[in-house]
């Protein structure tokens, strides 16, 4: 199993080059998993990678 690399909503929608809203809306759709920690939301970069890759494949593919 990959270890997690963990991610504020800063680092995560730098990452992602998305703004945090985007990031929220993601979240709220059940597309990515936040985990509360403390007073924080804390994201997993390697689900986001996942979720932008299977995006960016299934765009392919339909074109």
């Amino acid at each position: 199993m990959t270890e997690r690399r963990w991610a504020t909503e800063g680092e995560a929608s730098d990452h992602a080059r998305v703004s945090g809203n985007t990031l929220r809306r993601w979240r709220a759709q059940g597309r990515i998993t936040g985990y509360k920690v403390g007073r924080t939301v804390r994201y997993d970069l390697n689900e986001i990678d996942a979720m932008l890759t299977a995006t960016t494949t299934a765009e392919a593919a339909a074109q």
